[in-house]
């Protein structure tokens, strides 16, 4: 299987050709630094990513929070951490990095807050 991926490691946003099956990569071409090859071999077997969303805030209609997972998480498991998230609301305070909901989804990654509210 051959898949063309843009690498966004550096802002020379190289265009890389990775063929392999499954786990297994058998070629990379195109890339433009050591950080670009690896960032091309994770996203052809395990893709992952920072998910960034919003939560509401009790008691505030209309006000939301920002949260963001603390880690990358798998990119197949970021629809099922969206349900799980679009049924949470916190409650004031809340300070930065406190963690919003924990092991979401049993990734092992918390979704913390990235800002304070009082």
């Amino acid at each position: 299987m051959k898949k063309e991926i843009i690498c966004t490691v550096c802002p020379r946003g190289c265009h890389i050709d990775v063929i392999g099956e499954g786990e297994t990569v058998t070629s990379v071409e195109g890339y433009g630094c050591k950080r670009g090859l690896e960032y091309a071999s994770q996203e052809f077997t395990h893709p992952v990513r920072i998910l960034t969303t919003t939560v509401k805030i009790a008691g505030i209609p209309g006000d939301l929070l920002t949260v963001r997972s603390a880690a990358p998480l798998p990119k197949e498991k970021l629809f099922d951490c969206m349900e799980v998230i679009r049924k949470v609301e916190v409650s004031a305070p809340v300070k930065r990095y406190d963690v919003i909901v924990e092991n979401i989804c049993e990734t092992g990654i918390d979704m913390v807050a990235t800002k304070s509210i009082l």
